[in-house]
């Protein structure tokens, strides 16, 4: 339960950022906003990975560390102004978001249909 809502909290913190992508290139109140949604998805997605580590599974644990490492790279290219190599990779997390949180779900009923 506990990765699925940490799964959740990365795939909206990983949405908001991209809106607020969206608003800092459109007007000028918008680098605060990124900035700070920048920090929401630092911290989701190390939720995330203390999520993945409770588990004890490698598969689990290995999608939390690349996250992770995605994460750090793409603030990286966030502070070098980098934006050909930033959007494409915050395009990139969300569908990886996006994708682990919808493998979290359908296990999760069908245990819960079973039992």
């Amino acid at each position: 339960m506990f990765l699925r809502i940490a799964l959740a909290a990365q795939t909206v913190a990983l949405l908001l950022q991209a809106v607020t992508a969206g608003l800092l290139l459109s007007s000028p109140g918008g680098r605060t906003a990124h900035s700070a949604t920048a920090i929401a998805v630092a911290v989701t997605v190390l939720l995330h990975l203390v999520a993945a580590l409770l588990t004890r599974q490698r598969g689990l644990i290995l999608s939390a560390v690349a996250m992770l490492v995605m994460t750090l790279a793409q603030m990286a290219l966030g502070i070098a102004h980098m934006k050909a190599l930033h959007v494409p990779l915050g395009v990139l997390m969300f569908g990886a978001s996006l994708l682990r949180f919808s493998r979290a779900w359908p296990a999760s009923r069908a245990t819960t249909a079973s039992a």
